[in-house]
């Protein structure tokens, strides 16, 4: 009896500490949710106001007293806000040089901190019904991300894809109006110089000045894939997206559309900018669309069109670029970028159907050589075209191919007795190199 009523007397004492304890757990848990409402209301009243990424980046960092970024699947920054230790987050280690998330090393959800230097962050995913449309990310200097701060996120994420959803379709909308009046006015239909350059104004491009065509074709042939039509048409779309933000980032009133297989870009250059100079503008784009080993996105070959100072000229300019493409593709097998001016008598030899007398001509000329019937035809064919590129200089070809003088010297004489004296016969040089273009732009 005793021992119960000691029993009774420590339940006493102990039942108002076990009920603060819960009191205070349902108080936190009330605080949580009642911030978490919060967000949420916040993020909607900048959608129904007419707010968009860039307002919802900027408020998710006022939340987490940091940074946010919005991105696309591939890592492509759409939208960012705030500092981290009074930096950009895009000098993170987490983003690439280009600016683009690497989202291949990025797990979504809590993730903490790598190290001092290294604030916390936390990704997750922005998705409208079964559709992934990109990340949202958040950027705190503070303590690590909990979970709970990670599910506000997501109900941030929710707010964010109505956002998204919302550009997207009128992205879309603008995207088919600007494409169509591009392709007009790359077809010569879209009026008088005057009218086509007030047209493209009112879509907010500036096409009146010295430009260059510059058309960014993917490598894959979308007519004999295995893909199946949704997946063709959701790469061809993010390769769309990926020029736009890489032109937009260098100039808004830069013209840039996506067609069937792919974009057109009249990109401005001064007037009397050679290849060279035009090039690394271009270079830079085409670097910036590929990343560093992005997420996804397809290979392209690049062409570019002589300077045309009127628009009367985009015709021929796009037909130029086209051409570029073309055997810039057969010349270097794909993936590559070519000038117009460039081509040199390369582009007299994509003319030339592939026919019979072609393959006998690269026959006759390469002897043994046309063939990969033994395996060293493949190198000597190489050290015969540096060879010529180098206009038989020995040193400059030994020092590009890392061969020894005396090796070098071999394999001419070597080559000499296959191939007849080409050292010292121009006309037979010529006819050798001739067929070394042939046999690797048509694959005999």
């Amino acid at each position: 009896m005793g021992r119960l009523a000691n029993d009774e007397r420590e339940d006493a004492h102990t039942l108002p500490a076990d009920r603060s304890a819960l009191a205070r757990l349902v108080e936190h848990q009330r605080a949580l949710l009642q911030r978490e409402d919060e967000v949420h209301r916040v993020l909607v009243g900048v959608v129904l106001d007419g707010g968009g990424l860039a307002e919802i980046a900027d408020a998710v960092a006022g939340f987490f007293a940091g940074a946010a970024v919005l991105t696309t699947t591939d890592g492509r920054v759409l939208a960012a806000a705030g500092a981290v230790d009074g930096g950009d987050p895009a000098s993170l280690p987490c983003f690439d040089r280009t600016g683009r998330l690497v989202v291949e090393d990025e797990p979504v959800g809590r993730r903490d901190a790598d190290g001092p230097a290294d604030p916390t962050r936390a990704f997750v995913r922005i998705v409208a019904g079964s559709s992934d449309l990109g990340l949202l990310g958040a950027f705190s200097p503070g303590p690590a991300f909990t979970a709970t701060d990670v599910h506000m996120l997501e109900r941030a994420a929710t707010v964010a894809a109505l956002a998204m959803t919302k550009e997207q379709a009128v992205a879309a909308v603008e995207g088919k109006y600007r494409a169509e009046f591009l392709r007009d006015a790359l077809a010569g239909r879209a009026g008088g110089p005057a009218d086509a350059a007030s047209h493209a104004a009112s879509l907010g491009w500036d096409i009146d000045r010295p430009l260059v065509v510059v058309v960014a074709e993917t490598d894959e042939n979308d007519a004999e894939t295995t893909r199946s039509a949704d997946e063709v048409r959701s790469l061809q779309d993010r390769f769309v997206r990926a020029w736009t933000q890489a032109v937009r980032a260098r100039d808004t009133s830069v013209a840039v559309a996506g067609f069937s297989q792919e974009v057109v870009v009249l990109l401005p250059v001064p007037p009397d900018a050679d290849p060279d100079a035009v090039l690394r503008p271009v270079g830079e784009l085409v670097r910036v669309v590929r990343g560093d080993g992005g997420g996804g996105r397809r290979t392209f070959t690049a062409g570019v069109s002589r300077t045309v100072t009127s628009l009367a000229d985009l015709p021929r300019a796009y037909d130029e670029a086209l051409t570029a493409v073309r055997v810039g593709r057969q010349v270097d097998g794909g993936s590559g970028t070519a000038h117009f001016d460039r081509l040199g008598i390369n582009r007299l030899l994509a003319l030339v159907p592939d026919s019979a007398d072609l393959r006998r001509f690269v026959t006759e000329s390469l002897g043994e050589l046309a063939t990969d019937d033994v395996p060293e035809h493949a190198d000597l064919r190489n050290t015969l075209t540096v060879l010529l590129d180098t206009n038989l200089n020995v040193a400059e070809t030994a020092r590009r191919l890392f061969f020894h003088y005396n090796t070098l010297r071999y394999r001419i004489a070597k080559l000499e007795r296959m191939l007849g004296p080409f050292t010292t016969d121009p006309q037979l040089r010529l006819t050798l190199e001739l067929a070394l273009r042939v046999h690797r732009m048509k694959g005999i």
